[in-house]
């Protein structure tokens, strides 16, 4: 992204481009109170926009930020905001707390396309990029004019007013690119460094199809994403069109073949809030889907298989149906020549030992599975902290059990030492390098549940559990507990134990900085769902967990 594109993105930067003199007294002169919305925002935004997304400024809601992370966590934003406000603030007496905070509404970042005209091959790099709008809230005239005549007392600034449509357009230019501006209805401010922009939302003003009535868009922003306290929303109304102008854009990506548009096609459109509750951080996304084009539908899990999990587990991803999931993958594969050569070299390949990669290797892993990585300081893992395990439930033992003899049958052509042993009550196969211990373990669990697991211990550990069950853990039941149920498995970490494992990853080359500990230190985990009602619709939620202030 340009220098000049990136500078804009921040929406504070109207310190440097709002309004000067004669706008000042518009505001103040003329009436309206209305509050900014999603929706109000959305209407003044032309038909033509790509996305939009919606940061809610409403200081409720962002203080609530302040009841989670350690002291220093703490200390460390509250110092990157103010490095970030003289950063931006710089050359100025503008403060964003005293003089832009008190009126700013919510503020709606809209990216529009380029100008038609201005698309060539001769200037690809300076003019195809996309336009952005900015759409900002006035909540209070009176706090907009003093700021209006705070700003008209700073050096370097140059504005120059013009008439569109009769609408007063302000030109305002630093030391960086001239920004435009101007106010409809008296209660939102439009901001962009592109003049058509500007032009185009005041076409919308007066009459022209605006983002609010756009087809896709109409629906997700009145629909929305219920969350609590919200922070920003995003809204994509035609997901395909969206990447397809946007790849187009940038001359230095290739352009993107017919099978995979047909792949993006999938998705009609999707809308995404963030919030802060009282577990921390939580994200929401429902994508609309073309049912037609669709051909995953993710399954229900009963999740009973992260009960097979010890609680020393830092980090799991959990579903259901690998072997559905494959089929519609060599399904698919039909329509990619790269990807279909991938997958028969792989067969032909496999064919050498004797195994059939679609029924011995996917076949019969039918039922839930749970990939984990466990926490384990002994044999071969001492050095690294940790191991792994897969686990999977299947309704086909006899085919598992087959597969595993061909491998261990394999392991024994490599010089691995395979080995039976007994662990709680089970038996487990074990690949062993001589001296150094096991490599590599598998067994059942039950009649239909059998692991894999790297290292040794991580199968004493799975076979023969004396703790607590990872479900049973209350770090899990907390990042986990408030998801959305029936879901199709888990995505899973405990931050204190995954940071256990950084930092002594770490200290074997370069410690981490103080600054990252103390962000891990005030983060409990991050835990991920997602459902599938139906094939038109997968709704996904994010809890980012986080401690309390108070360090409990």
């Amino acid at each position: 992204m340009s220098e000049k594109k990136s500078s804009f993105l921040i929406p504070v930067i109207g310190t440097t481009v709002i309004l000067a003199g004669g706008i000042a007294a518009y505001m103040y002169l003329k009436g309206g109170t209305e509050s900014s919305s999603p929706l109000g925002s959305a209407k003044l935004v032309p038909a033509t926009a790509l996305m939009a997304t919606y940061i809610d400024t409403n200081p409720e809601s962002w203080n609530k930020l302040q009841q989670f992370g350690t002291p220093q966590a703490q200390q460390l934003l509250t110092k990157g905001l103010k490095d970030f406000n003289q950063e931006i603030l710089s050359d100025s007496k503008i403060s964003y707390e005293a003089d832009i905070k008190p009126w700013v509404g919510g503020v709606m970042i809209a990216v529009l396309p380029p100008e038609a005209k201005k698309v060539s091959q001769a200037n690809l790099r300076s003019s195809e990029e996309p336009n952005i709008l900015l759409v900002v809230g006035i909540k209070d005239k009176l706090a907009a004019l003093n700021f209006a005549n705070k700003l008209k007392e700073q050096k370097n600034v140059k504005t120059q007013e013009s008439d569109y449509k009769g609408q007063k357009i302000i030109e305002t230019k630093g030391q960086g690119q001239p920004t435009y501006t101007t106010v409809l209805n008296n209660d939102h401010l439009l901001l962009t460094s592109n003049k058509q922009a500007v032009e185009k939302a005041i076409d919308t003003y007066k009459g022209e199809p605006s983002f609010a009535t756009k087809e896709g868009a109409s629906d997700i922003l009145n629909k929305s994403v219920d969350v609590k306290n919200s922070l920003a929303q995003i809204y994509v109304p035609d997901y395909a069109n969206m990447v397809q102008q946007l790849t187009a854009l940038n001359s230095q990506t290739r352009q993107l073949p017919p099978q995979t548009m047909a792949q993006i096609k999938q998705v009609k459109s999707l809308v995404a809030a963030v919030g802060v509750d009282d577990a921390g951080l939580r994200l929401k996304a429902v994508v609309n889907l073309d049912p037609q084009l669709n051909k995953f539908q993710y399954e229900t899990t009963p999740a009973k298989i992260v009960g097979q999990f010890p609680g020393e587990t830092f980090a799991l991803a959990s579903g259901k149906g690998i072997s559905k999931t494959w089929q519609t993958l060599v399904e698919q594969s039909k329509d990619y020549p790269e990807l279909n050569q991938g997958l028969q070299q792989a067969r032909s390949q496999l064919k050498n030992f004797q195994l059939d990669l679609d029924k011995d290797i996917f076949g019969w892993m039918n039922g839930e599975f749970g990939f984990g990585a466990i926490q384990s300081n002994q044999g071969l893992l001492a050095n690294v902290g940790f191991g792994g395990a897969l686990v999977l439930d299947t309704s086909d033992r006899q085919t598992a059990e087959a597969t595993f003899t061909k491998l261990d049958n394999l392991a024994k052509q490599q010089s691995l030492n395979v080995a039976q042993r007994t662990i709680g009550g089970k038996n487990v196969t074990e690949w062993q390098i001589p001296q150094q211990g096991a490599l590599l373990a598998h067994g059942w669990l039950d009649d239909d549940t059998v692991f894999l697991a790297i290292g040794g211990p991580i199968a004493e550990t799975l076979a023969d559990r004396k703790g607590q069950a990872l479900d049973q853990t209350d770090t899990f039941k907390t990042v986990t507990s408030s998801l959305q149920t029936p879901n199709s498995g888990y995505f899973y970490l405990d931050m204190d134990k995954t940071a256990t494992i950084i930092e002594r990853l770490a200290a074997q080359s370069q410690p981490l900085p103080s600054e990252a500990t103390a962000i891990l230190a005030s983060i409990r985990g991050l835990g991920v769902t997602v459902t599938s009602p139906n094939k038109s619709i997968t709704q996904m939620e994010m809890l980012l967990s986080l401690k309390p202030s108070t360090g409990k």
